[in-house]
């Protein structure tokens, strides 16, 4: 099953977020490092809503799997 590509910027708009680069930018800055021990959707950075979507994707390997793992990766660099 072939996935759709979705743009870093179309989650951030997902979530509700502002999804310009310097948005994005700031957002990973301000939030970076998560745990390890935490699981992205648990992170405190989430509202209710948004760690569902989130816990979705990644239980799911929804088309937005990919992206996500994306975000997963670049919140846990320090």
């Amino acid at each position: 099953m072939e996935h759709p590509d979705h743009p870093f910027s179309e989650l951030f708009e997902q979530l509700g977020l502002a999804s310009d680069p310097d948005s994005i930018k700031r957002f990973i800055d301000r939030h970076a490092p998560i745990p390890e021990e935490t699981a992205l959707p648990d992170a405190a950075c989430w509202n209710e809503g948004q760690a569902e979507f989130l816990r979705e994707a990644i239980e799911e390997d929804a088309d937005w799997a990919e992206v996500v793992d994306h975000l997963n990766a670049s919140l846990r660099k320090e």
